[in-house]
Formats: structure tokens, sequence, C-alpha cells
């Protein structure tokens, strides 16, 4: 089957799409609302009175709650303004499960004279049950910094921290859209709390990110806006060759220190590709010439150089 046609988008207002889908159908939920800053959607601004804005969140939330299956997940992205109301829905109103606040890290943001410039999003994880749900956590480990027999060296928790560059406008993937994540962000949550065919539903699909992720990475995908300027976007963005996500956990490329034995070596840098690169070709290039710097001298005593030219 044609990888767009796993794929359905829908322009609509939010509450009104999601009363449409069957309880228990969704898997999971990943989605980045308006934050109610008063950005500029187009044909709408994100601009409600408090209690407005709070009923809003709390009615869509009901029905993602509804829609989602006994072990499904729902991340949802939140500034820091409106976080304790949303966590404070998801766990005394809904009696949904908390499991993590993750918190996104970027480097560059908005710049401030008066206060501290701000840094970072945050992520809120919940699921509807507090044991059964999904998550592969083998799926989106990170390298060790060391290799040791006795570590994992399928790789490292990645933590609740996550560092990934903002999508700054000179990115070649940059969309109009005021508030676009990367899509590191979204394949990270998405292979974690999602199996392939798995249906996965973004209810303010913006820019399209995890329906582009879902895409490539063999899901069933909704995604839901008012806006169908951002519809049309989502299309596009769908239709566009890929070669790769547009952003990577730095951390993807390090090369564990003390590789020493060839045979483990070897058998390491084939599987570090499959494991932490298969959706990042582009990568590929920067992790080989790291290996180079820190094995190269060793790999040519040991008669592996044509895994420079394999790879």
């Amino acid at each position: 089957m044609d990888k767009r046609q796993r794929l359905t988008t829908i322009h609509g207002d939010a509450i009104e799409e999601l009363k449409k889908l069957p309880s228990k159908s969704v898997r999971l939920i990943v989605t980045d609302p308006p934050y109610n800053l008063n950005k500029d959607y187009g044909n709408t601004k994100d601009k409600l009175d408090f209690d407005d804005y709070i009923e809003f969140s709390r009615q869509w939330l009901i029905e993602a709650k509804r829609v989602l299956t006994d072990d499904g997940t729902i991340y949802v992205f939140m500034g820091m303004r409106y976080i304790s109301y949303i966590y404070n829905i998801l766990e005394q109103e809904l009696g949904m499960h908390f499991n993590s606040w993750i918190t996104w890290f970027y480097t560059q943001g908005i710049g401030k004279t008066r206060g501290y410039s701000p840094r970072h999003d945050d992520i809120l994880m919940f699921t509807k049950h507090p044991k059964k749900f999904v998550f592969h956590l083998d799926e989106i480990r990170v390298p060790q910094k060391y290799y040791r027999s006795v570590n994992n060296m399928r790789g490292a928790n990645p933590g609740n921290v996550w560092e990934f560059s903002h999508m700054h406008y000179s990115n070649k993937n940059r969309q109009n859209h005021p508030t676009q994540k990367p899509e590191a962000l979204f394949e990270r949550m998405i292979l974690a709390s999602s199996s392939p065919d798995d249906l996965v539903l973004d209810p303010f699909v913006g820019s399209g990110t995890a329906l582009r992720v879902c895409q490539q990475t063999g899901r069933l995908g909704i995604g839901i806006d008012i806006n169908p300027e951002y519809i049309e976007m989502t299309k596009e963005r769908l239709d566009t060759p890929f070669s790769g996500f547009d952003s990577i956990d730095v951390r993807m490329e390090r090369v564990p220190n003390d590789l020493n034995n060839p045979d483990i070596r070897e058998d390491y840098i084939k599987n570090h590709i499959e494991w932490f690169l298969n959706y990042h070709p582009d990568a590929i290039s920067n992790f080989m010439n790291e290996v180079n710097k820190k094995y190269g001298h060793k790999m040519l005593k040991s008669g592996q150089q044509d895994l420079f030219n394999m790879l």
C-alpha cells in the first residue's frame, strides 16, 4: 500500500472531529496544541480568556482519552504558563496516569532583556493504564559513552531531557508555520509508544510533522487542523521525497570509547547504523568520520579499513 494512503488529514475543529472517531481506536496521541500565547495561526488567533482556554483544553482532552485504547498513551506539548492546568485535567479530572515530564532543551530561542530567555518546552506523557501500555525502549536508546561488556550495547535510556535544535528558518524542511517542531522529537515518541501499523493521532497537526514521521515509520496516522492551509501544507509535505528526518539527537552519532576488540568493534559499527541511524541516512557519514578519528589507526592494523567503503 502507498504510504500516503495510510494517512488521513481532516480539516475541522479538533473537538468536533475527535467526537467522530470511534472509542478506543487510537494507540497513541502526540500533539502540540495552541499554548494560548497569541500566536498567529492564519485563520485563528491563539488568545482566549483564561477560563475559555482551560475549558477548551478540558473538552479536547476528554475526547482524547475516549479514543485511546486501554494500553494507549498521550504526549502533550505545553508551555509553562498552562502546563500545570493540563496536568491537573489529565490526572485529577480524567484519571489518567502520569508517566514522564519531558523537557525539550534547545540552544536558541526568544531573547529577553528583562528576565531569563526561555530555552525549553515541556511535554507531558500520560497513559490510560498505570502498567499496561506500549513502550519500546530498544527503539529509542542512545549510544553509550563507553564500551563495557556489562553494558547493554544496544544503548541507554535517553532520559527525560531531550536536546534537539529548533526548526531554524534556514532549515530546508522549515514550513510556513509559527510553531513547527523537529521531526526527531516525534520520531522518539512515536517509536517508543506505538508499533508499526498502529494508529497515531495528532488533533492539532499544524505543519504535518506527526504524519510525516508516521509515514516513514510504518504507522497509520490521522491529522486534524482547523486551518485548511495547514492541511494542504501537510499533504504537500507528505509528497516530498524522504532523505532523513530533519533533526537528530547529537548523541546518536556518538562512538563509544574502548571499542578495542576488532570483532566487537566491527559488529558494533554495523549495528550502530541500524540501531540509531535508521531514519537518518544523512548522519552516517558524520558517524563514520567519528569512527575514523577514534579508531582509524587501529582499524588499519586490524585490516578493517574496508568498513569505510562498505557503509
